[in-house]
């Protein structure tokens, strides 16, 4: 039989590629995996998937109880990295011109002066999005999906990397504005960072005692080194049954039961993104069906909206995800084919370059 592991070796440009800075990438993502965990004791999930986003070009939505570290954490991996950073507290007298941005009549010149808004930055930080009203979280769409600002008819290219990190406070609602499913649809996955274990609440007095850690906080990757590591993400294989995998687990929450809105195409693409993403962060240059599962919940719950009878029976999107896991088949290691003309050990998906999102 011929494991992933032996088709994936085999995997063309997309393996080569990633093979050239395969131990620059683990160097890299080691350092800022240890720089973000020094400041967030004992949430090693919840940073290893902040990197995945942000390997995967895509953007984080955390969405947790007040004192648990949101911003935090947002600050912590802004910070390792030695990249522009803005912050954006999102208020109810927000404007969107506040993000994006204006054109301002410049007297000696006699014409108009762009100001970029806060958004012009590499890494952006969102406290509390949906304080904001509708009207001025609509001004993030375009630069999240297009990286891109247009004002008043003219486009202005976002720097790269670009990533989104916004904060939200799921109990307290009065005065908010719940994020509608295009926006939410935007932010490839969602993370709870939840109350730490007795013994890590007892480091966080210690090293949070006196001065906060994001004081000594240092860079300890460059923004060029980002960029090197997102195309080696970009190369890394993803076989046709891992595909397939991805794909049939976004249909099954169309046509579940307890949906009235189930995951979009984007999600599909977020999803082997993530994958993509998470395979780099094992050290592999191909995605296995494990990669997608474990990311299934943090990609696609966010985006789905219960049933008003699930809801009465307090089924919540996550469980709805679980349940999906348990019933869609995974894909078995592809089989070695013989008698079509390919050596024994050869795998059927390592004839051919690897596609890639």
């Amino acid at each position: 039989m011929t494991t992933y592991d032996d088709q994936a070796s085999r995997g063309g440009t997309a393996a080569r590629a990633y093979g050239s800075v395969g131990e620059d990438l683990t160097a890299v993502v080691e350092r800022v995996r240890a720089s973000v965990e020094g400041v967030i004791e004992g949430k090693p999930e919840v940073v290893r998937l902040s990197l995945t986003v942000l390997l995967a070009e895509g953007h984080l939505l955390i969405e947790d109880v007040p004192g648990v570290g949101k911003t935090m954490l947002a600050k912590a991996l802004a910070r390792s990295i030695d990249c522009s950073v803005r912050r954006i507290q999102f208020t109810p007298d927000l404007l969107p011109s506040d993000i994006t941005g204006v054109s301002i009549w410049d007297q000696q010149r006699r014409d108009f002066e762009f100001k970029p808004g806060a958004i012009f930055a590499q890494v952006v930080i969102g406290d509390e999005i949906n304080r904001a009203s509708p009207k001025t979280q609509s001004a993030l769409l375009e630069s999240m999906e297009e990286r891109q600002v247009t004002i008043d008819g003219q486009t202005y290219e976002l720097p790269s990397p670009f990533m989104v990190v916004a904060t939200q406070n799921p109990v307290e609602m009065e005065g908010t504005y719940p994020l509608p499913e295009a926006q939410r649809d935007r932010f490839m996955a969602r993370v709870s960072i939840g109350y730490p274990s007795p013994d890590a609440e007892l480091q966080m007095l210690d090293v949070h005692g006196g001065v906060s850690p994001l004081d000594d906080l240092q860079p300890v990757a460059h923004a060029h080194e980002i960029l090197k590591l997102i195309e080696a993400v970009r190369g890394v294989h993803v076989a046709d049954p891992v595909r397939r995998y991805a794909v049939d687990l976004v249909a099954a929450t169309r046509a579940h039961p307890d949906l009235r809105l189930g995951a979009s195409p984007r999600a599909t693409l977020h999803l082997l993104r993530a994958a993509k993403a998470s395979a780099a962060l094992s050290g592999r240059d191909y995605a296995l069906p494990d990669d997608v599962q474990a990311l299934a919940v943090a990609v696609l719950a966010h985006r789905l909206l219960p049933t008003a009878q699930a809801q009465l029976n307090r089924r919540t999107a996550e469980q709805v995800v679980q349940e999906i896991l348990q019933r869609t088949p995974v894909p078995a290691e592809p089989q070695q084919q013989t008698g079509l003309g390919m050596g024994r050990g050869t795998s059927p998906y390592g004839q051919q370059p690897p596609r890639r999102l």
